[in-house]
């Protein structure tokens, strides 16, 4: 008996609904198969409208409701709600600023063998990963991944896509440089690959896009055996140190220049402009000061790298199926320890005609991982996340919030939070404000308040938000609710923490201490340089724009002998290219070439300027007094050269009772905490390694990570570190976490180590205010306290078209100027909380309104 055909035992409904169902098979491996997958294709595409009506549309059917459950189950069973679970043995190692983060990272991107993941709010491919970038051209990151795609390592970087009209990140420029790196036909070829996400495409992701919301992640996972993570986007405008300085002339050659191009910037005066033109820099050096920049991160060894990379591959695996499912650049990425039926876990899917190859991560098993086998450190931590559907396709996870809550619920002794915003609520009470971190540090004051027991919560924040605009004027309404929202959560009003601590009976002013941070500079302008001016007929920043194109103007195809790259100390012209008909970089080259032949005539001749290019280490350990500063040429015009700005916070850092830290991208508002808003990624880390110290002048045992973190941020701020020289090969806190932290041990380490010491405690609340009272006198720093209206603020502000940053009084003595500045001390300074106390800070309108407060919270 012949055997029946497939389609004779098929249903008639089923032969109506595919009548050629055999025919697939015949048009395997045709042109006609292909146009078939094509269509099919297409229809999906098209198909997405559907989702307008339904926003649940990744969670709606069968097999994604298990794959949520399993989520569900899984991350109930961890601390805090998190999809990833406590892990001990961990070796982590604190960075505090971008010296030696950037430097660190350097050199473990040098060494990766296999894969490198990079997720970033904002990604800078020219920026200097060591400086100065004339001396280190090689270390520029385009042409360190460049490098390491030429020798096989697979590189996937996601950054956020963003909404062009709002911010000036150019995400689009970062994907072409870095995807051009290594062109067709040249080693290294497909090796870079660039995700870019939220989607604003309006035809193909209409349903699913995301105008309001920002992947803010800032990590880095290399070859699964380490990983960085914080509050640092390798980017423009983040590469600072201890000492933080505001100037950046160099009369002894422009080629000592540390910030080029727009890595030099100041939001307050002018924000980035077109950064895909990241050669150009429209704020002159010579006239201003730069904005700078304090932060913190981490280098994990141990088995939370494995959290951190599952996160990205989740994320990688969401944005190809959210926007490149039918892109074959893009590949599924696999993950060993959520194969088969966990795969869905990581956002896994296999559909009928799959496009892009899946690839198994890790390229060589977890079992050769250093941390497989055995403990690489004493730091027990875990990852945790803000993240939700149309960030990962989730459902919502808030872990950071919860850890947050937690452990400052829980402290005993004192909460420590460096961040870059303080937005938060203490109940149901305060919309538009809803994360609840407020709350608990109400709980933890009011306990230790009725207890009689010495608490503190110590805060510092930025003076103001780090956006372009004078804070009078209507362009700076969404900076002005964002300070309105801060004053709100902190004191103003019965439901603010203070309001909240003192309807208990506690005096919030014995446990609540809010500090900003702000330093000085001076622009190392001298006479000399001025008549080179002159004599040449070039401005200095003609001269800066010049150094920019020479050394970030090189292509993204590199160096035209890659030989070059492979041979130490050929830095010097690695990025140049024949830049033959370009006439504005020729004429840019040529005007920099007269600036320095005339260098002889000006008096400026020499490898070293008699005067320093920056004095920011006199606010240092052993830096100096500024009265005793050489500087050459007229005195009194010395005076037209000070500086100052708000040193900008933007760590992500708690410390709770010298044991635990929590550090990562996510500030403390309702954008960062919530989940439903902007991505984010941190990490909850106790030392089990005990250090002896005290607390509250009784002996008490540390967290060796903690205490140390805590030490070293507290001597920074107090002026109790010396500070740092660019050069940071031999320093210990440069390296990759495999070299420990060095805590510069000394009297000043033992200082501060009672967070809660009488002595340290004078100290910090000292330098404050003589600190706050200086830059008042000098410069009428603002924002300030005798500031209370609209009307305080135009009084007092300089007059007489004073420049932004500079010495208000022109007539005032020199001597009396160094005298006065040589009283500052670090970089504390008060948070002004009377500033615009009396003023409607944030009047509702068009910019802010019921539909658009979220966007500020």
């Amino acid at each position: 008996m012949a055997v029946a055909g497939k389609s004779e035992g098929r249903s008639f409904a089923d032969r109506f609904k595919n009548p050629f169902s055999g025919l697939s098979t015949k048009l395997e491996n045709t042109h006609l198969r292909d146009a078939e997958v094509k269509a099919i294709h297409l229809k999906h595409k098209i198909g997405k409208l559907h989702n307008l009506i339904n926003p649940n549309h990744r969670h709606d059917e069968a097999h994604e409701k298990a794959t949520d459950e399993k989520r569900t189950h899984i991350a109930e069973s961890h601390r805090y709600e998190s999809f990833a679970p406590e892990r001990d043995g961990n070796k982590i190692k604190w960075y505090i600023d971008g010296q030696d983060y950037f430097y660190a990272v350097s050199v473990a991107l040098e060494r990766a063998k296999e894969t490198i993941y990079i997720e970033d709010w904002w990604l800078s491919p020219e920026l200097f990963l060591r400086r100065p970038p004339y001396f280190a051209q090689e270390w520029r990151l385009d042409q360190v991944l460049k490098r390491r795609a030429e020798a096989g390592v697979k590189i996937y970087v996601v950054v956020y896509k963003e909404v062009e009209a709002a911010l000036t990140c150019n995400s689009l420029h970062t994907k072409h440089a870095l995807e051009g790196l290594c062109p067709k036909g040249s080693p290294g070829y497909g090796n870079i690959n660039v995700m870019r996400h939220p989607d604003h495409n309006v035809f193909e992701n209409v349903s699913d896009m995301t105008f309001y919301w920002a992947h803010h992640e800032k990590f880095i996972v290399i070859d699964y055996a380490l990983a960085f993570i914080g509050g640092l986007d390798l980017c423009f405008g983040r590469w600072d140190n201890h000492q933080h300085p505001l100037a950046d002339v160099h009369p002894a050659g422009v080629q000592n220049e540390v910030w080029p191009g727009q890595d030099f910037n100041n939001n307050r005066i002018l924000d980035f402009q077109t950064v895909n033109d990241w050669k150009s820099n429209e704020l002159s050096k010579a006239d201003f000061g730069r904005m700078p920049w304090h932060d913190v991160a981490m280098g994990v060894v141990g088995d939370c790298v494995y959290d951190i990379a599952e996160h990205f591959v989740l994320r990688w695996n969401f944005v190809k199926r959210d926007k490149y499912k039918r892109d074959e650049k893009f590949d599924w990425l696999t993950l060993e320890g959520r194969e088969g039926e966990n795969e869905d876990l990581i956002g896994v899917q296999r559909p009928k005609f799959p496009v892009g190859k899946y690839v198994h991560h890790p390229l060589s098993p977890l079992s050769g991982k250093p941390w497989a086998h055995k403990d690489q450190g004493t730091v027990h931590a875990q990852v945790v996340r803000s993240s939700c559907d149309w960030s990962s396709g989730i459902l919502t996870e808030h872990s950071i919030q919860n850890a947050y809550c937690e452990v400052i619920r829980n402290a005993k002794h004192y909460v420590y939070i460096e961040n870059q915003f303080f937005i938060t609520a203490t109940g149901d009470t305060q919309a538009p404000m809803h994360n609840v971190i407020g709350r608990a540090i109400v709980d933890a004051c009011v306990s230790a308040g009725k207890e009689g027991r010495k608490f503190r919560v110590i805060i510092v924040i930025p003076a103001i938000p780090g956006f372009a605009g004078d804070l009078r004027e209507d362009a700076a309404m969404g900076t002005r609710a964002i300070m309105d929202y801060q004053y709100k959560s902190i004191l103003r009003g019965e439901q603010s923490i203070s309001g909240q601590i003192r309807a208990q009976g506690v005096d919030p002013t014995q446990h609540i201490f809010i500090f900003n941070l702000r330093t000085y500079d001076r622009l190392n302008k001298t006479q000399a340089m001025v008549r080179q001016e002159e004599k040449s007929g070039v401005k200095y920043q003609d001269v800066q724009r010049a150094e920019a194109e020479e050394i970030m103007g090189g292509g993204v195809h590199g160096s035209k002998n890659p030989e070059d790259s492979k041979i130490p100390g050929k830095h010097k012209h690695y990025l140049r290219r024949d830049d033959a008909g370009n006439e504005k970089m020729e004429a840019s080259i040529d005007a920099k070439r007269r600036f320095e032949e005339s260098r002889e005539e000006a008096g400026t001749d020499g490898d070293k300027s008699n005067t320093e290019d920056s004095i920011a280490p006199t606010t240092m350990l052993n830096g100096g007094k500024v009265s005793e500063q050489n500087w050459e040429g007229d005195p009194e015009q010395e005076k037209e050269n000070f500086v100052q700005e708000e040193l900008y916070i933007h760590a992500k850092v708690c410390i709770v009772d010298d044991q635990i830290v929590i550090c990562g991208s996510a500030n403390i508002n309702d954008r960062s905490q919530l989940g439903l808003h902007d991505s984010e990624l941190a990490i909850v880390m106790e030392d089990y390694d005990h250090i002896d110290s005290t607390m509250d002048g009784q002996p008490f045992k540390a967290g060796r990570h903690a205490a140390t973190l805590r030490r070293t941020l507290w001597r920074e701020h107090l002026g109790l570190l010396p500070a740092q020289a660019l050069d940071a090969s031999q320093d210990p806190n440069a390296q990759p976490p495999d070299v420990p932290n060095n805590v510069f041990e000394g009297p000043e380490f033992e200082f501060v180590a009672d967070p809660l010491g009488d002595k340290l405690w004078d100290m910090w609340t000292g330098n404050a205010t003589e600190n706050t009272k200086m830059y008042r006198h000098l410069f009428r720093a603002d924002p300030d306290d005798d500031i209370k209206t609209f009307d305080d603020y135009q009084n007092f502000l300089p007059k007489n078209n004073i420049k932004q940053g500079h010495l208000h009084d022109p007539y005032m003595p020199v001597a009396e100027v160094r005298q006065k500045l040589d009283q500052i001390k670090g970089h504390l300074v008060w948070m002004p909380l009377d500033f615009l106390m009396n003023a409607e800070m944030a009047e509702k309108g068009l910019q802010l309104n019921a539909y658009t407060e979220s966007i500020y919270t």
